[in-house]
């Protein structure tokens, strides 16, 4: 039996591009603009530029990449802030502007829990202690044993004051009773520059794209800062495994997430949430975020607010006397 003219219409309507659901401004080609923080080439950057083609196969538009760096990736989220909350500017962000900044910035520019629509989490991650190869510690316990034979001098490079491997390597300093000097950078690549030409000792950085410098023996890895050692670099032990009472238990990590302006339209955040999701679930891009030592974490909207606002508590209490104007 031949369909009927309405049935047709009904189908064409059902398997139509997400780009429909998206203002008119869409349908002349304009694409989503996907803000990242960060420099360009550092893990956020990479983790950013992987997903937004598979974003841009479930929406059935182009998704586009824009960089916008500085004041611990603030300007990144105010850009997003200030946008219409039509879809079309969204926000691939760390979790250290959501949960950190807010604790340690004196003029945080807007109010995560309130200023954003949180569409989606993408993933979590950890980072890894890594050195420069001429340096003669290759353990935590030796690492330490330097640093307190020279209280301040081994200086270790962050993506900027109140970052994630800022507090990170700050905790670790702290926990095992060492003095080290602090680096900021404008990103992680910087950083890690330094650490393979020598101007730094070491650096903490997210596993993603440290692996890639550790395999190829620019750096050397000394620890990483999750509870259980990575699949990705499964000879490198965690700092847990180091023996020094301060570290039992250590566990630093984080994560990445969708979020949007505030006034987004309910059905636009789930559209946008089952299209993430989507993504996530494509076996290339599943299987390049697995291979660089993320973890998969997905799910609905509330579990990235959750998230965010139980993280921020958790940070105000590491961050205590720490401030960025």
């Amino acid at each position: 039996m031949t369909a009927s003219p309405r049935r047709l219409a009904l189908a064409a309507l059902a398997l139509a591009p997400f780009a429909l659901a998206l203002p008119a401004a869409a349908q002349d080609g304009q694409p989503v603009r996907l803000i990242v923080g960060y420099a360009a080439g550092g893990p956020v950057d990479q983790g950013a530029r992987l997903f937004a083609p598979a974003l841009s196969r479930e929406l059935g538009m182009p998704v586009m990449v824009e960089n916008k760096t500085g004041a611990n990736a603030t300007i990144a989220g105010s850009e997003v802030v200030r946008a219409k909350p039509d879809g079309l500017t969204l926000w691939f962000a760390a979790s250290p502007t959501i949960t950190i900044s807010p604790n340690v910035m004196t003029k945080m520019p807007f109010d995560p829990a309130k200023d954003l629509t949180p569409v989606a989490p993408i993933l979590s991650y950890y980072n890894v202690l890594v050195v420069n190869n001429n340096e003669p510690y290759k353990s935590v316990r030796e690492l330490v044993a330097a640093a307190k034979a020279s209280p301040g001098k081994l200086a270790y490079g962050s993506a900027g004051v109140g970052g994630s491997n800022h507090l990170g390597a700050l905790l670790f300093a702290k926990r095992s009773g060492i003095d080290m000097n602090h680096i900021p950078y404008k990103g992680n690549a910087p950083a890690m520059t330094d650490v393979i030409g020598g101007q730094l000792n070491m650096m903490l950085d997210i596993i993603s794209t440290a692996s890639t410098y550790i395999h190829s023996g620019k750096v050397r890895a000394i620890a990483v800062t999750s509870p259980q050692r990575n699949a990705s670099l499964p000879d490198v032990p965690t700092f847990a495994e180091s023996g020094i009472e301060g570290l039992k238990g250590f566990d630093v990590g984080g994560w990445y997430g969708v979020y949007g302006p505030k006034g987004m339209s309910p059905e636009l955040v789930a559209r946008l949430n089952k299209a993430v999701n989507a993504a996530l679930q494509q076996p290339d891009l599943k299987k390049r975020y697995k291979e660089l030592g993320y973890d998969e974490w997905t799910g609905a909207p509330q579990k990235l607010a959750e998230r965010g606002a139980q993280e921020r508590a958790m940070w105000a209490t590491v961050t205590q006397g720490i401030t960025v104007d």
